[in-house]
């Protein structure tokens, strides 16, 4: 399975400080957001990844994270010139992708405490539900009373769940197609649950709800920034977890040693980011 990380947009929710750096490498407590997304795609053993960014970002998205060589993954890079939707980051992936699976997550989405099981064998498409109290600012699922899905609405005046899906999908090959054909809503998007339901037609999509333990968190505004940035600080200092590092993600998948992890911790140890992942390559996680 092949991963894309769409990190593109303009961040006008943002504006003034998006005009100058991308959104996805503003910070999250202690690293940038889109390390988060990328923990996210190791974390599901994917290890060719694909960042989608904008023209005037992808030589910092290059310089922050090189080639991937050092994490034991691949990272591949492409512009997305205009902002035209999510499901536009498989035609822009298309080559990439082959003939293979592939999950896109957004590149301002944090996920924390969900487990993938058996992804490789994906037939059809794979999305995640979370109970949130505005639904109009997603797209929603509507379920029947044995709790499949019925129906997916993009930002709807009248919700008929509360169920939001969140912007990590899973789809086997066919969606390569499904993009290629569907055509741009009003605001004149390639829209992703145009994707889902076209799947849905067809009853290959799966709908997964998140448990209350799970955590997503949606970091598209000034507010949701400091919220998740509270939230993984009290986590990482109350548990000595480490939320959301792609060198932590890496070495606890076997895809770097201890020695490899202490050794990247290095040039972060001021800002004590790098005192986190020396302790894990330690074993120390109190």
């Amino acid at each position: 399975m092949k991963g894309i990380i769409l990190a593109g947009g303009s961040g006008t929710r943002l504006y003034p400080v998006t005009q100058g750096i991308s959104k996805q490498l503003m910070p999250i407590y202690d690293k940038p957001m889109i390390f988060y997304p990328l923990s996210t795609l190791i974390q599901a053993g994917i290890t060719e990844i694909l960042i989608i960014t904008t023209p005037e970002d992808s030589q910092n998205f290059t310089r922050l994270l090189g080639d991937g060589a050092h994490l034991g993954i691949s990272l591949s890079y492409a512009v997305q010139d205009q902002p035209l939707g999510l499901a536009h980051a498989f035609i822009i992936g298309a080559d990439f992708v082959g003939d293979d699976s592939v999950a896109l997550v957004l590149g301002d989405n944090i996920f924390h405490g969900i487990t993938f099981d058996e992804l490789d064998d994906v037939d059809g498409g794979l999305v995640f539900a979370y109970e949130v109290s505005d639904p109009q600012r997603y797209g929603v699922v509507e379920f029947d009373a044995s709790g499949h899905a019925l129906s997916i609405e993009e930002k709807p005046t009248h919700p008929l769940s509360s169920y939001a899906v969140v912007g990590l999908y899973f789809y086997d090959n066919t969606v390569l197609d499904i993009a290629q054909n569907i055509s741009p809503s009003q605001r004149g998007e390639l829209e992703i649950t145009a994707i889902n339901e076209e799947y849905l037609r067809r009853g290959k999509l799966q709908v997964r709800k998140l448990s209350p333990g799970n955590v997503w968190l949606d970091t598209g505004t000034f507010d949701s920034m400091s919220e998740a940035a509270a939230y993984v600080e009290v986590l990482q200092k109350r548990t000595g977890q480490v939320i959301g590092s792609p060198e932590v993600a890496a070495f606890e998948h076997g895809l770097i040693s201890a020695a490899q992890l202490s050794q990247l911790a290095q040039p972060y140890m001021k800002s004590g980011y790098g005192v986190l992942l020396e302790k894990v390559a330690a074993g120390d996680k109190d």
